[in-house]
């Protein structure tokens, strides 16, 4: 299914800003998280109505790439 394009730019914009708020990150730092993730290509794309979860399940969903990712650079 796809959102509308404004809707979810909109979504996104929140999305960012609670991650900013919760992972302690600058804007920056949330914006190249939010759109290197898999979390976004999957809204952008459509794929499991991504854009219709809370922005909370959202950014928990970053929250676990970004915590995934940094382990498996310790590796």
């Amino acid at each position: 299914m796809r959102a509308n394009p404004i809707l979810l730019q909109k979504k996104y914009a929140r999305v960012v800003s609670l991650l900013v708020e919760r992972a302690g990150l600058s804007y920056e730092q949330a914006l190249d998280v939010f759109y290197h993730s898999v979390t976004y290509d999957l809204m952008r794309n459509g794929i499991s109505d991504m854009h219709c979860m809370s922005d909370g399940y959202l950014v928990q969903d970053l929250l676990d790439e970004m915590h995934e990712a940094s382990e498996k650079n310790n590796l």
